[in-house]
């Protein structure tokens, strides 16, 4: 017996069986070329953490060039969550305030290292509704004041017609008007008119003119990062609580920082879709598409409003015949669940306490709410808006929470418009009865989860149907 020498291999030794012989390479003819296999790439992996509303975190080894929607799918699986392609991760830091939604097609690594090591930064795993709602409903978010169009085009256009144009590479849409700006190294803000061209952002250094020898260069965005200001008249004593601000890439840190601040909140939001769209362009639309690729009727730009799961799942329905049937008209549905209501709850009473008390009934029905995700325990006005507008500004995000002014009320906080209204719900007694009602006592409910099931279907005295809660999930 010869003695094996460094390199024989299992062919060469005919005393052991080869047990696949049709994957292995004879020694006379290649059956796999070495060139024809992939090449084993090995991808460095990172730790991250990414915390919840409630602060409740969770580490994730994932790989260096890990994308942010790769990211909310790692998480949704792990957590078991609905994914109804609005989850997002957000980028905070902790000592100056300042958040920003990581875009899908981004790499997370990637922007967290676009900061010093001094900065603390974040990652927040939550909900945003409005993230690509600007290509349901793009005129809410460009009001006509503060939207110019090339001369050449049609001043009235359609509803693809404006984001046709956002997304062209040969015209842009002008975004012009006021906005505060903080001095370069002074704590002061001075006011100036600025407006938003494909090269950058401009102000101009005479009042309202837009004559090139009067405007000058302030920012451009494809080496910077765009930040909303959380707390802007804390930390920076801005103007109003609705800035944002741009930061160069691989800087020094919050010393550089371009800071500006609107008057109200359609302005912000409109002059950050503006420069969303400006710099990512074509990219934004694909991610927006992509959770709805294969269906029908998502050619290009033929857009149209993606109905949510949860409103899908909220459908009246008639089990009581043969065959189901969808309630359509308002004031059945209504009557259907109270009944509906009613019962259950009588069965919820009974299998609580035996006896069936009145009082154990009327208890339940006035703590039931509390194990619902949209109701928000003794909570801030200051702390629902800061939620809601978390959750993103669309038409329909909500909460429910307790009135600091009156303790015996409730307040149902809502989206709209891109404001945040806010509507007390009050509580009447009628013959022992107590019932919550929001218009006077027009339409009146057993419970607050009567109440929100009720507006989930029907807009009433709202300005619209109520869409998305706001929760504060946990990992």
């Amino acid at each position: 017996n010869r003695r094996k020498k460094k390199g024989d291999s299992i062919l060469e030794n005919p005393s052991i069986p080869n047990p696949f012989p049709e994957l292995c390479c004879s020694p006379f003819a290649s059956v796999l070329s070495a060139s024809l296999l992939p090449k084993a790439t090995s991808r460095k992996k990172q730790v991250i953490k990414v915390y919840s509303e409630d602060d409740t975190s969770r580490a994730l080894e994932v790989p260096s060039d890990i994308t942010a929607r790769d990211v909310c799918q790692l998480l949704i699986l792990k957590n078991h969550y609905v994914d109804d392609h609005s989850w997002t991760l957000f980028e905070q830091l902790t000592h100056t305030g300042l958040g920003k939604a990581i875009e899908d097609h981004e790499l997370v690594m990637e922007v967290q290292s676009n900061w010093v090591m001094e900065e603390e930064t974040k990652l927040y795993f939550r909900k945003n509704y409005a993230k690509y709602e600007f290509f349901k409903n793009p005129l809410s978010f460009f009001p006509d004041h503060m939207i110019s169009f090339p001369s050449e085009t049609s001043a009235a256009l359609s509803h693809s017609g404006i984001l046709q144009m956002f997304l062209s590479s040969s015209t842009y849409p002008e975004i012009h008007g006021y906005l505060h700006a903080k001095e370069q190294g002074k704590k002061s803000w001075k006011k100036l008119y600025f407006l938003l061209r494909r090269s950058g952002l401009y102000f101009s250094t005479k009042g309202t003119s837009k004559e090139p020898r009067h405007l000058q260069f302030f920012c451009e965005f494809s080496n910077s990062d765009m930040y909303m200001s959380l707390t802007g008249k804390k930390t920076s004593g801005a103007p109003t609580n609705y800035g944002f601000c741009f930061k160069p890439n691989k800087s020094g840190g919050t010393r550089d920082l371009k800071q500006l601040c609107a008057d109200d909140e359609q302005s912000r939001t409109c002059w950050m879709t503006a420069i969303r769209l400006l710099k990512y362009g074509m990219q934004l639309y694909q991610n927006y598409m992509q959770p709805y690729q294969g269906r029908s009727g998502c050619s290009p730009l033929n857009i149209t409003p993606m109905r949510s799961i949860s409103e899908n799942s909220l459908v009246a329905m008639d089990f009581s015949g043969h065959r189901s049937r969808i309630i359509e008209n308002p004031t059945e549905a209504l009557s259907v669940a109270v009944e509906e209501g009613l019962a259950w709850r009588r069965r919820g009473c009974l299998r609580l306490n035996s006896h069936g008390s009145p009082i154990a009934m009327s208890n339940m029905g006035m703590s039931i709410h509390r194990s619902q995700s949209w109701f928000h325990h003794k909570i801030s006005r200051e702390e629902a808006q800061r939620l809601i507008l978390q959750h993103g500004l669309a038409d329909g995000v909500f909460l429910v929470r307790d009135s600091q002014s009156n303790p015996k009320t409730f307040v149902l906080s809502l989206s709209h418009g891109l404001k945040i209204k806010h509507f007390q719900i009050v509580p009447l007694e009628d013959d022992g009865k107590l019932f919550y009602t929001l218009d006077d006592g027009h339409t009146r409910f057993t419970d607050l989860i009567q109440l929100v099931e009720f507006y989930q279907l029907n807009k009433g005295v709202l300005p619209c149907k109520l869409k998305h809660y706001c929760a504060r999930i946990a990992l």
